[in-house]
């Protein structure tokens, strides 16, 4: 009996090491800071799952919120520097 198969080789490109490149290693170091800022806004919200929210703890998860969304404002201000001068270089 002769079996049918496709041709992987065809069909699939180079194949994955399993380590990210080094492009992929510096995005994550440069998000890091609101990496760790959402894991301390999660944090605090893990800890009220089950009981009450104290004052102590909104004032802990509104200073995590706050944290977060300046982290994010800080990275994409980084971002839109990094680009304007990645195409002021180009001219």
């Amino acid at each position: 009996m002769k079996h049918i198969v496709t041709d992987q080789t065809a069909v699939t490109a180079l194949a994955f090491d399993g380590e990210p490149s080094d492009a992929e290693l510096d995005a994550i170091e440069l998000e890091m800071p609101v990496i760790r800022a959402e894991m301390d806004l999660l944090d605090a919200q893990i800890m009220v799952l089950d009981r009450k929210v104290s004052e102590l703890d909104a004032r802990r998860i509104r200073r995590a919120r706050r944290k977060v969304l300046s982290a994010r404002r800080d990275l994409e201000n980084t971002t839109v520097v990094v680009a304007w001068s990645s195409a002021g270089d180009a001219r």
